[in-house]
């Protein structure tokens, strides 16, 4: 209903899932749109690679390319482990995170600038609470 603007979605459509029944064979379809996008990193770095590769295409073209951003507001979680290369020491942890954004640094800055490229697109980063779990 949130999306309902008379073309993509229609009033029409909406009724049709509001009387829908499950035992009928389907004869109407309606756009889905979701209100978040949440990612981990796995898969969120491809997303923003082609993000920014269209953007590439759209300057190369000649257009704006500050209006190529995701359709709903998309976060990705950074979420892959932390190897444990010290360890039994006071500060293991701190050092092997250190070792983490030094092996993945570009990575790192990588998504950093999607998150100041892009609108409504965040970057929620590892953080000590994430590599205690």
């Amino acid at each position: 209903m949130r999306t309902e603007d008379g073309k993509n979605v229609t009033k029409a459509q909406i009724e049709a899932v509001g009387a829908w029944d499950a035992a009928a064979e389907p004869h109407t379809e309606i756009q889905f749109t979701p209100a978040r996008v949440l990612m981990q990193d796995f898969t969120g770095v491809p997303c923003i690679v082609d993000l920014a590769t269209m953007r590439e295409a759209v300057t190369e073209l000649g257009g704006d390319p500050s209006k190529i951003n995701p359709l709903s507001p998309a976060e990705m979680v950074i979420d892959h482990s932390v190897i444990a290369d010290l360890f039994g020491t006071e500060n293991s942890l701190q050092r092997n995170v250190e070792i983490e954004y030094e092996r993945n640094g570009e990575r790192y800055q990588f998504l950093r600038w999607g998150q100041t490229a892009f609108d409504d697109f965040k970057v929620v980063p590892r953080g000590p609470a994430s590599c205690t779990r």
